[in-house]
């Protein structure tokens, strides 16, 4: 038996949105069992390539805001990290 285990965090800084509220989303931890470690690998590299887009889209998005004056990518901080962990 094998879990896959990940922890996501973001944070982005009131300067990069104009707005008076630190959104943040504290990190939240899963856990998924798989039956072989195969199985478990695969959904670990399904689930980093997803987090990478979300980040990617994310900073895109402040990218758009900064061309405006309104945001700058680097008050953005994203956190994960997925581990496949044999039971």
């Amino acid at each position: 038996m094998w879990v896959l285990m990940y922890v996501f965090s973001y944070s982005i800084s009131p300067a990069a949105t104009s707005d008076k509220a630190d959104w943040r989303l504290l990190p939240h931890v899963v856990f998924q069992e798989f039956s072989n470690e195969e199985r478990c690998r695969a959904a670990k590299s399904a689930l980093e390539g997803s987090l990478k887009d979300a980040g990617a889209r994310l900073r895109s998005g402040l990218e758009d805001l900064k061309a405006i004056g309104k945001g700058d990518p680097s008050h953005v901080i994203i956190a994960y990290n997925v581990e496949c962990l044999p039971k």
